[in-house]
């Protein structure tokens, strides 16, 4: 079925796919060139767009402080944003992925019998205060680090404290 002819076409039109393919690569890097020579050593901005900030950056305007916010926050937002952790955690005093949230503002952390808790979060907080659960929602792992809870965490300040509202008035 193969002969000597049909091999030497398929190594030749591999050779010749790997010929454009070089002298392709070769255009390209004389057209788009990123090193430095042959255009002079210093690139200019071709335009400016001017924002107001400084060529540094300015740091982002703080918002209200988490106290301002949790004293304003709304249950009923707070209620929906828990529609994220429902998947996890359970606020009928049953333990799901995670433990329950009943109770939980004010409860001791890792106190929640018949569930494994990984013991990270000893390391960091004592008591399960609004401050610290705003700390924990921002970002999980990186304020306990070795945390088995695997959510992303909340980035906006007022959701944080619209569902530690909400954990505050379903008690336990």
């Amino acid at each position: 079925m193969f002969d000597t002819m049909t091999i030497t076409k398929v190594g030749g039109a591999f050779c010749g796919a790997l010929l454009v393919f070089l002298l392709g690569n070769w255009a390209a890097e004389l057209l788009y060139s990123t090193e430095s020579g042959g255009h002079g050593d210093e690139y200019t901005q071709a335009y400016v767009i001017e924002t107001g900030e400084e060529e540094g950056g300015a740091a982002e305007e703080e918002g209200p402080d988490f106290a301002t916010l949790l004293a304003s926050a709304d249950v009923a937002s707070g209620s929906k944003v828990f529609g994220k952790c429902k998947a996890c955690h359970k606020i009928d005093g049953t333990n799901a992925t995670g433990p329950h949230l009943d109770g939980v503002v004010g409860r001791a952390v890792d106190a929640v019998d018949g569930y494994a808790y990984s013991g990270a979060l000893e390391a960091v907080f004592d008591t399960w205060t609004p401050e610290h659960l705003n700390t924990f929602l921002e970002n999980p792992k990186g304020a306990a680090p070795g945390t088995k809870m695997s959510f992303a965490g909340l980035r906006k300040a007022e959701d944080r404290a619209d569902l530690i509202a909400y954990l505050q008035s379903i008690g336990g």
